[in-house]
């Protein structure tokens, strides 16, 4: 099954661009032009990772989508698309993840975004009930070894 990614930019080239990279890598992605747009599409649908630029219709807009994907109940991975990286770790304490500076290579997107999957994964793993721990890093071990 396809890994689901809301992709959010105000710049249509850029927005298609990465749909397409990501498409031709078995993701399944929706676009959103806007932060309001992705908020709405956030609320009707489920992924597994919100990719959202940080400048749209204001400075801020791209936080606005990743607080509203932290709210979510099936929470997912969240990465901030950004040309003018913050210069301080503010980013961190707003519920980013992970930062993709642009101009990025295909390559190092592509290895960012899945360390981030696996990562989310597991930490998804690690809050549902009925899994300690423990439970979790012997799944990891399981997981790795094969």
């Amino acid at each position: 099954m396809k890994r689901r990614i809301l992709l959010v930019d105000d710049d249509v080239a850029v927005l298609l661009t990465l749909k397409a990279v990501l498409e031709l890598n078995q993701f399944e992605v929706q676009t959103a032009g806007s932060a309001s747009e992705a908020v709405k599409k956030l609320a009707s649908g489920v992924y597994e990772m919100v990719i959202t630029d940080s400048r749209m219709e204001t400075d801020d807009a791209g936080f606005h989508v990743i607080r509203a994907a932290c709210q979510q109940a099936y929470r997912p991975a969240t990465a901030l698309l950004t040309a003018y990286p913050p210069r301080n770790m503010d980013w961190k304490r707003n519920g980013v993840q992970s930062l993709l500076v642009k101009p990025i290579g295909t390559q190092d997107l592509l290895r960012q975004i899945e360390a981030l999957l696996v990562q989310q994964q597991d930490a998804n793993q690690s809050h549902e009930p009925g899994h300690s721990t423990e439970d979790n890093g012997t799944k990891t071990k399981e997981r790795k070894a094969s």
